[in-house]
């Protein structure tokens, strides 16, 4: 496994970008101003990506988090998680990710170490141009998850 810091061309990557987030006009909104990490295998291909943005002192949202679909249930997804807890660590406080009220997608960052925080009434239908669906039912509310970085251990759930 490699991580990697992707600094410029991050678009390259839109359609890695576009399983996280389908809108295209969304993700131009954090894309430029967030760090954009890559996740290698061995073989060098890219298997995930996350961006994350410096929402105020001390708190980051990870905004954008994708693991291609050919690796997903395979442990990168969580590498992923514990590489960029660990990362933030010493430089905030929390980490917030917002996520559909997907209960697959809940449950992975609950075991990832992150507990329910608040919701946003009717996000993704107020900011998404079409109606978007997920585990066959329709998105309405972002709900968010919050991890304290100086608690978290994320070797806790790093695959072995």
């Amino acid at each position: 496994m490699q991580f990697e810091r992707l600094e410029t061309c991050k678009k390259q990557y839109i359609d890695l970008l576009l399983l996280a987030d389908e809108q295209e006009s969304m993700v131009d909104r954090y894309l430029e101003r967030g760090e954009m990490f890559l996740l290698k295998n061995d073989a060098s291909e890219v298997v995930a990506e996350a961006v994350i943005t410096k929402e105020a002192d001390g708190v980051f949202e990870i905004k954008n988090f994708a693991v291609k679909p050919k690796y997903q249930r395979q442990g990168y997804g969580r590498q992923m998680i514990a590489f960029l807890l660990n990362h933030y660590r010493g430089q905030g406080h929390t980490m917030m990710v917002g996520t559909g009220e997907s209960a697959k997608t809940m449950a992975f960052y609950q075991a990832c170490g992150f507990s329910f925080s608040h919701r946003v009434k009717d996000f993704f239908l107020e900011n998404y141009d079409h109606p978007i669906f997920e585990e066959g039912k329709l998105l309405k509310d972002m709900v968010y998850f919050k991890c304290d970085l100086r608690n978290n251990s994320s070797a806790n759930f790093e695959r072995t």
